[in-house]
């Protein structure tokens, strides 16, 4: 392979920085993903530069440092989000916060003609994640696509072959976004279609072997996709014998899980599967814990315990690797690069898994990769469909489905009130419920409050009000739809903790969705589907249920997904005669601005 067919991704921190590099592989060109920093001998060595969105903002007294060679015209530049700002930033354009911020779907009007969008209509819509946007612009810059927020979002200088792009052509929910790439790749850089993945699967093994390097290796089975493929990996590599997998039942679990888990990990061809029930053990640790992140460290840290208490029983010493099957986006949540912000911390991220990562004492086979991808290799390897299809399902579980609460509730009228009078515009009331959830807007982690709408049900109308509440206001990174009851009298902050009754509860919840969408035939269709408790008493009755449906491929960006009248009336229905249930309520956010999870 040629240097000069190599495209360099400066990564500014961005949650996106990776799937960029992806993007461009998928088109057929190397990539590689490098520092702000890089040498100018390294840019010299490329056909192109992109640079990523980041949480940083230009002007901030610890914005990342970067080669100003960058931006000699030597080599094509397209610059994103982020990029662009610095892009512009670094020509003498005027950078400022937006009267709006733009955080999920926009519309661009294409103004002139451009390389980048060649072979694409006037109106494109694209998928934003910004405060900051470029207010002036620089001289020799020409605008080539705006918005009804932001004017320059998009610009370019031909001469010096430089071009900024505020949305995120990247991730799939810009339409046409992978054209774009391609314009850029091929019709500004000149690259040519040489870059194939060879031997994948082939590899994975050699890399097992390699840094296993004769030790036996421990797995943590959850039985999701990830653990599974990345066991089956594991036993392909190493045999049977010196795989041991675990599966811990901490819990937390959907309804019967467990056992069906065992039997799907018993046609793996492992000789050692174990499975613990350490519910109690899990329980009283989180006992009175409020804070979505000290559940997760918790329940990350258990997990080291239990297995450790089993590698003690195996008498191997310290012979043995702990084998996991995180993936890309367990990563870069947790601030896995040097400018990223943290999301939220994954359980194996956690701080005691971190330890044994430095020590060298952990596999991690799929790291670099996505939930796509990683089914493509579960099926290569011969996986069944009903464990490479499985819907994705945190490793904390329901516990972090289950919000809890000190029952301290804060005056949100004021919140309110703005929230009203962005709704009534759609036909919308709005009610702030005293909860916050974890949301990812620019790139930062938030930790805002949620907004409940009534009124008819109505989608189209549900996700632009949704847009506009969360891009208006500061104060909200969540938007739901009340399906019952009706309308709202009182809402009481309930005083919860994670108790057996709650997850039982929850458990039940889930399994009416689960069922609904099986018997519909909609597995497929949905890409996943948390169902939340909120602590949270309405009309004096019952704690709430959010239905958190979602369509996405890599879980970088997601869209709620609209399930169909019958399907929908049916969950509710079943769902709102649980004992203890009070209210049921429909997300209609993306990601971003909300995470897919609420915690």
């Amino acid at each position: 392979m040629l240097s000069a067919n190599k495209i360099l991704v400066l990564d500014f921190g961005s949650q996106y920085t990776h799937l960029l590099a992806r993007r461009v592989r998928e088109l057929g060109v190397f990539s590689e993903i490098v520092l702000p920093s890089v040498s100018s001998g390294v840019l010299r060595e490329c056909s192109g530069v992109i640079l990523s969105g980041g949480p940083a903002s230009v002007y901030e007294k610890d914005a990342p440092e970067y080669n100003k060679e960058i931006f000699s015209g030597k080599v094509p530049v397209l610059g994103l989000c982020y990029g662009q700002q610095l892009m512009g930033y670094f020509f003498g354009s005027d950078i400022s916060p937006g009267k709006s911020k733009e955080y999920g779907p926009a519309t661009i009007s294409i103004k002139k003609k451009s390389v980048l969008f060649e072979g694409l209509s006037k109106k494109q819509v694209v998928w934003m994640s910004h405060g900051d946007q470029v207010k002036s612009l620089p001289p020799d810059f020409e605008c080539t696509a705006s918005t009804v927020d932001c004017q320059n979002a998009a610009f370019e200088n031909t001469a010096k072959n430089l071009f900024g792009l505020q949305f995120h052509p990247e991730v799939t929910h810009t339409k046409n976004g992978l054209k774009i790439l391609s314009n850029f790749v091929f019709g500004a850089c000149g690259c040519e279609k040489n870059w194939l993945p060879k031997n994948f699967l082939q590899e994975k093994i050699d890399f097992i072997k390699k840094t296993a390097g004769g030790k036996k290796v421990f797995v943590l089975a959850s039985g999701g996709v990830d653990s599974t493929v990345a066991l089956a990996f594991f036993v392909r590599a190493l045999g049977g014998e010196n795989v041991f997998a675990l599966h811990v039942d901490h819990g937390f679990m959907r309804k019967n899980e467990s056992v069906e888990v065992k039997k799907a990990l018993d046609k793996l061809g492992l000789k050692e599967l174990h499975v613990v029930d350490a519910s109690g053990l899990f329980f009283d640790a989180l006992s009175g814990v409020v804070g979505p992140e000290e559940k997760r460290k918790i329940i990350g840290k258990l997990f080291v315990d239990v297995a450790n208490g089993e590698t003690d029983k195996l008498k191997w010493g310290d012979d043995w690797l702990l084998g996991q099957g995180t993936i890309y986006p367990d990563t870069i949540e947790t601030q896995g690069s040097k400018h990223a912000s943290r999301i939220k911390t994954h359980h194996n991220q956690a701080d005691i898994i971190k330890e044994l990562i430095k020590g060298g004492r952990v596999i991690e086979p799929l790291r670099d990769l996505y939930k796509d991808e990683v089914r493509e290799l579960g099926k290569l390897l011969g996986l069944p469909k009903s464990l490479v299809w499985r819907q994705p399902f945190p490793g904390p579980g329901l516990a972090i489905r289950c919000l809890c609460s000190d029952g301290k509730a804060v005056d949100v009228l004021p919140i309110e009130q703005n929230a009203n009078e962005i709704s009534r515009r759609f036909g919308f009331s709005a009610k702030i419920l005293p909860i916050k959830a974890v949301g990812v807007q620019g790139d930062f982690r938030t930790y805002r409050f949620v907004c409940a709408l009534f009124g008819k049900l109505d989608w189209k109308k549900l996700e632009a009000v949704s847009t506009r509440l969360t891009n208006e206001l500061k104060e909200v990174n969540r938007v739901v739809f009340c399906l019952f009851p009706k309308k709202i009298e009182s809402v009481e902050l309930l005083k919860s903790h994670l108790s057996k009754e709650r997850v039982l509860m929850l458990q039940e919840a889930d399994a009416i969705s689960m069922q609904a969408i099986a018997k519909h035939k909609l597995m497929q269709k949905i890409w996943q589907f948390p169902i939340v408790m909120l602590p949270v008493k309405i009309n004096d009755i019952g704690e709430g249920i959010v239905l958190r449906p979602v369509q996405s491929r890599e879980a970088m960006t997601a869209k709620f997904a609209v399930l169909p009248k019958n399907v929908l009336q049916e969950i509710v229905e079943k769902t709102k005669k649980l004992k203890g249930i009070g209210s049921v309520f429909f997300d209609v956010t993306h990601k971003p601005p909300a995470t897919i999870e609420w915690e």
